[in-house]
């Protein structure tokens, strides 16, 4: 049996019959490619065709393009041919003799084909001293130990040398922060865990460990890239899972909520790699949370109603006339005490406390994935992660407050007299201030919701900002003679039109899943009442009813909001019970004070009370001289939302009067004073 033949380009038939008759360099190019000429050589040796003792004298008279090859490309090719277990006896044969002369000429040093050729081809061309079976046990001893065989480091407790000089170089400080002493410190480490053989797992831990002491530390960000990326969230996850063990009685630490949020940020770890580590799971949070919610629910539904058990003595002890009182805190009381509930919550919940972290580095890129993760958990409700939202949107709203509060500032000195009237569309013209406000800022109220009642001032701000980013969305619209503008060109690189249309419904945004619903939580303050309607009125009033109308529907799905509705009302009826000409003045307060924070709930109410009682018109009117702006504008929405409900006859039966509740709506808006009221566009 015969090799099959190859298809020659260099050894051919003419050039072996030039070679046998004493011409070995006939029609040869120069230089030669190595990998094809010596191939073909090769098996024109192995058949036969070219005699061995002639071959050295070929090869060293032949130029090659890079000849420092040779050595390896020849024992590349005998390994493959040495793998072809079809070959004949006498041509495996002469392969193995071509490998001795090969080695026996310095052309190939035997280093290269003892690590290349098989264990039976070693021995047959006599290139090892041990049998092939036993050189295989011993390679498989070999691989084991160097492969897979664990290196057993120096643990912390076994010899604290170099792990003392590691944490010595760590704790150092950060006044050497510049890149070449970055350099260095790197080096350092590495030297360290080579000459005392330290586990680079546990080092790292150890630098996670300082970096958690010392967050503000900018060295770590560039010590941990020598890492690999996979192994710092599985070190984080042991960490957290450590803590979350029956017999560990503490919580998780901040610092390993910001060390974590750190490296996300800085896209060290994914996010999601290190959420798998933490608890608990979040279908268990959500059935946890949806009972507490329902329960709350039912607490806020049951303000106001009649208990049918209760004894005539104490309906007659809650009914018992005498001063008026209402209690403005009552739903703030019973956040609170939600608010309480829940404390240990952030402490137990390690998805919450992640959360926080985000917070506390300024991400809200993943800060804002964590909370539409938790929505239904309603994070913002825990005081240390609202504080922490506060803080991005204080941030976020800084350099646009410092345009509108200069601008306030100039109108006063400026020699018309300016007030409060002159922060009007014209000041953004004057002054030439564009505001602009990013799209994380609105994402951020409308996650903070309604709770951003706990900070009246930061809300007020908002106000003032959300005010001149829409004037500032208003001016390229119109010139001063009123007429279109928009030649004026683009604002911040867009069209105008575009531009406004925007801001409109970000600013529609904002004002209905944030800045209406956390003025029922305010108690009694009429400046903040005023802020919102200085935003308010630049709308048109198709647009501010309909925000009222959705307002309205939003409170009967989040506790907080129906507490405070239902708490309104109650304390409206009760006023409105004793409302007469002696306690006008004092009563008229507290009705003012209630509508300050629950516009909607206390004049619904009272507006249901005129129509089954006329004669309360003229106490009620009198009472709301008291009235800011923005309580104007709601009534004449439930005026009107009153007037527009079907399901009510506006005749009597003879079918020429009319009903007595619309002649005592009717009525009551007659007798309201319009000098006072703001008849908006």
């Amino acid at each position: 049996m015969s090799l099959p033949p190859i298809e020659c380009v260099y050894i051919t038939e003419e050039f072996l019959r030039d070679f046998k008759n004493g011409n070995s360099t006939v029609s040869l190019p120069s230089p030669l490619p190595m990998l094809r000429f010596l191939y073909e050589f090769c098996w024109a040796t192995v058949r036969g065709e070219l005699p061995l003792q002639k071959c050295k004298a070929l090869l060293d008279g032949l130029q090659f393009s890079d000849r420092e090859e040779l050595s390896s490309v020849f024992a590349d090719i005998i390994t493959q041919m040495a793998q072809d277990l079809t070959m004949p006896g006498e041509y495996r044969a002469r392969l193995i003799k071509l490998a001795k002369w090969l080695v026996e000429s310095s052309l190939v040093p035997l280093r290269l084909f003892q690590e290349r050729c098989e264990e039976e081809f070693l021995w047959e061309a006599e290139m090892i001293k041990i049998k092939a079976q036993d050189l295989k046990g011993k390679e498989v001893r070999v691989n084991t130990r160097l492969l897979y065989q664990q290196t057993k480091f120096n643990l912390l407790r076994e010899e604290s040398e170099g792990y003392a000089k590691l944490v010595t170089l760590l704790c150092r400080g950060s006044e050497d922060a510049n890149k070449n002493a970055s350099t260095v410190r790197i080096g350092i480490i590495k030297s360290l865990i080579g000459h005392f053989d330290l586990d680079p797992n546990r080092v790292f831990d150890i630098v996670l460990e300082c970096f958690e002491l010392q967050p503000d530390n900018n060295v770590f960000l560039q010590l941990i890239p020598i890492f690999p990326k996979s192994h710092a969230s599985q070190i984080l996850g042991f960490k957290f899972q450590y803590y979350q063990r029956m017999e560990v009685n503490g919580h998780t630490p901040y610092g390993l909520y910001k060390l974590t949020a750190l490296l996300v940020k800085e896209d060290f770890i994914d996010l999601d790699s290190i959420y798998a580590h933490l608890l608990p799971k979040d279908e268990e949070a959500f059935e946890h949370y949806n009972n507490f919610s329902a329960k709350r629910l039912d607490e806020a539904n049951k303000i106001g109603k009649i208990n049918l058990a209760a004894t005539g003595k104490d309906l007659m002890e809650e009914e018992k006339q005498g001063d008026v009182t209402i209690d403005l805190f009552a739903a703030l009381d019973m956040e609170t005490e939600a608010v309480a509930e829940r404390a240990p919550e952030l402490d137990n919940n390690q998805t919450l406390g992640l959360l926080t972290g985000f917070l506390s580095v300024d991400d809200w890129y993943h800060a804002h994935i964590l909370f539409d993760r938790l929505s239904p958990l309603n994070p913002v409700a825990h005081l240390q992660i609202c504080r922490g939202l506060f803080g991005l949107i204080e941030r976020s709203i800084s350099s646009a407050y410092d345009i509108v509060r200069q601008t306030h500032l100039q109108s006063f000195c400026s020699p018309s007299g300016a007030g409060a009237d002159v922060m009007d569309t014209t000041i953004m013209s004057t002054h030439g201030s564009f505001i602009d406000l990013p799209r994380e800022l609105f994402q951020m109220l409308a996650t903070v919701g309604p709770h951003l009642y706990r900070d009246a001032l930061l809300l007020q701000k908002v106000c003032r900002v959300l005010r001149g980013y829409y004037l500032s969305a208003l001016e390229p619209m119109s010139g001063a003679d009123g007429a279109s503008n928009i030649e004026m060109g683009t604002v911040g690189a867009r069209n105008p039109r575009l531009h406004l249309k925007e801001a409109r419904s970000r600013v529609e945004e904002a004002l209905g899943s944030c800045i209406l619903p956390s003025l029922q939580l305010i108690p009694a303050n009429p400046s903040v009442g005023q802020e919102i309607w200085e935003v308010m009125n630049l709308l048109p009033y198709e647009v501010r009813y309909r925000l009222y109308g959705e307002w309205e529907k939003d409170d009967e799905r989040n506790p907080m909001l129906l507490a405070a509705r239902q708490t309104a009302k109650l304390d409206t009826r009760r006023i409105l019970k004793r409302l007469a000409k002696e306690n006008l003045k004092q009563l008229g307060r507290m009705v003012a004070k209630l509508a300050h924070a629950n516009p909607m709930t206390v004049l619904r109410t009272i507006v249901h009370q005129i129509e089954a009682y006329r004669d309360m018109i003229t106490p009620v009117v009198d009472a709301f001289k008291y009235l800011t702006q923005l309580e104007y504008d709601v009534l004449e929405y439930v005026v009107i939302e009153r007037l527009a409900q079907g399901g009510r006859d506006k005749l009597k039966d003879d079918g020429l009067n009319l009903s007595d509740w619309l002649q005592s709506l009717a009525s009551f808006w007659g007798h309201l004073s319009f000098d006072a009221i703001h008849l908006a566009r």
